[in-house]
């Protein structure tokens, strides 16, 4: 009787630690990109134009009560950004990001797609947003010490995201 053939030895996954450490890092970068810029609509700071500047900007652009509007990008942008560097609330933080970035889209929609023009960035920006919400922030996060958001579940990052979609689409039909 012969032996059954051994399956072949599979390569060790990386320690869960080496996938943290990447979406630590990932959500750093991104979170505190976003909150700079969302610092430069709101206060002015980094060479911003403040709420006075932006709204000017929105107004241009077609919004409408261009200052609430700019104080509502601001704070998306602040508030999410720090939520995603933090790994608090995370769905919720890459929603208000990627929201406001659907919306920084369709400004520059005809500017092609290549930057500084383009929308390259914009969308590299909302899709990774979108990243965050589905795999969650990892074990280094403010989300860990929450209880009801322990285990990341793509439930929260779907409706999350379904969330900030719908309203970044209101908003452009406000837009219009």
């Amino acid at each position: 009787m012969s032996r059954p053939a051994a399956a072949p030895e599979k390569a060790p996954a990386a320690p869960a630690r080496a996938y943290d450490i990447g979406l630590l890092v990932l959500r750093l970068a991104l979170g505190l990109i976003m909150a700079a810029h969302g610092t430069q609509k709101l206060f002015g700071w980094f060479g911003g134009g403040g709420i006075d500047g932006t709204g000017q900007f929105f107004a241009a652009t077609g919004y409408p009560s261009p200052r609430a509007f700019a104080v509502v990008a601001g704070l998306s942008e602040t508030l999410g950004g720090l939520g995603l560097a933090l790994g608090l609330l995370t769905p919720l933080a890459a929603a208000a990001v990627a929201g406001t970035l659907v919306n920084a889209i369709s400004v520059k929609w005809g500017g092609g797609f290549f930057a500084p023009q383009g929308v390259e960035y914009e969308i590299l920006i909302a899709l990774t947003a979108v990243t965050l919400a589905l795999t969650g922030p990892g074990r280094i996060a403010v989300d860990r010490l929450l209880p009801w958001l322990r285990s990341h579940r793509i439930a929260y990052g779907v409706a999350a995201i379904v969330l900030g979609a719908a309203v970044a689409g209101v908003t452009l039909l406000l837009r219009h």
